[in-house]
């Protein structure tokens, strides 16, 4: 497993062939690419964290990995480029990866059943260096749409001190414009209350000051 330097976008390179490996390598380098190469798909899966359940044989994720890409050969022994295609998108986690896929023959079928199974391209070999600028734009895509989430997903677990403040101070005005609205009310009952009281003692006859129930 080789790595090198911080660069903008981060790739993981499959390829049982040692050779072809440094030449994928070396291209990806030239066109400022953080590089991981591995050897196998099983590899591969560790690297990403994945691992199969035994009990639901379904993929399980136990680490994070910053991949912007995976490009894979499609001829390797135990587990196939298509094979690991299908693993990483069948993973909740690694889905929205791009998945490159390599191959040394033209095989029309199995270019149509990588593609269909959710690969972005699908290079004969030797990859060319013009190969890999198309490779950019996908690398992109991913990058922009995990930035992307980023805030969304702050703002949805806390709320900012200044929000909080705001809806501190709402609370307050809201309770006092409940009472502003119950005050007239009150009021219009008190004089009702007061006026039948009034028109009360002025039908009852008055002596000495004295108020006479009738």
């Amino acid at each position: 497993m080789g790595m090198v330097r911080e660069s903008q976008f981060h790739v993981l390179a499959v390829d049982d062939s040692h050779l072809d490996r440094k030449m994928i390598e070396r291209l990806l380098q030239k066109s400022s690419c953080q590089v991981t190469t591995v050897d196998s798909g099983s590899k591969a899966l560790e690297f990403l964290g994945l691992r199969e359940s035994n009990d639901q044989n379904a993929l399980e994720t136990h680490q994070e990995v910053e991949i912007n890409l995976i490009i894979t050969d499609y001829c390797m022994p135990g587990m196939t480029g298509y094979d690991l295609l299908k693993k990483v998108k069948e993973s909740v986690a690694f889905r929205s990866i791009p998945v490159v896929i390599m191959s040394s023959e033209n095989v029309p079928a199995r270019i149509s059943r990588c593609l269909e199974e959710g690969a972005e391209e699908f290079f004969l070999k030797p990859v060319k260096l013009a190969d890999v600028t198309k490779l950019k734009p996908h690398m992109m895509k991913t990058k922009l749409k995990k930035e992307g989430e980023k805030p969304s997903e702050e703002e949805n677990a806390t709320l900012k001190p200044e929000e909080s403040l705001v809806v501190e101070m709402i609370l307050p005005l809201n309770q006092e414009l409940e009472l502003e609205q119950k005050e007239p009310m009150l009021s219009s009952n008190k004089r009702k209350a007061m006026e039948e009281v009034i028109s009360a003692d002025r039908s009852r006859p008055k002596y000495n000051d004295i108020t006479t129930s009738v």
